[in-house]
């Protein structure tokens, strides 16, 4: 019976380190994103003030549409890779908080899925 209690005891702690190692992880790549989204945001209003500047600026209607097509198209591309790259960041935070549970899985028979590409 002590021996029972004592693996109990050995398996809630491994449990409870899993959890907060797996914590931890999810943190760290929830902060990655708040960083990536923020530095961004900012570019892109920077951005969004100079085409405005420009646009405002132009001798012609014609200069100025010319200036918001190449902008609409920039930011559209600039949009799609930064979101790329945050799917990226969410992808190697699950996977590094799954991590910790990976040997508790393994007795069970569950393996960790495979990297979609």
């Amino acid at each position: 019976m002590v021996k029972s209690f004592e693996d109990m005891q050995a398996a809630s702690k491994e449990g409870f380190e899993a959890f907060t190692a797996s914590s931890t992880a999810m943190t760290k790549g929830y902060q990655a994103v708040a960083q990536e989204v923020a530095d961004f945001s900012k570019k892109s209003f920077e951005k969004t003030t100079a085409v405005w500047q420009t646009a405002a600026s132009a001798k012609s209607f014609e200069k100025a549409v010319e200036v918001q097509q190449a902008f609409a198209k920039e930011s559209f591309d600039a949009t799609v890779a930064e979101m790329t790259k945050i799917g990226e960041i969410f992808a190697a935070a699950a996977k590094s908080a799954f991590k910790p549970y990976e040997a508790t899985f393994a007795a069970f028979g569950v393996k960790a899925p495979a990297a979609a590409k």
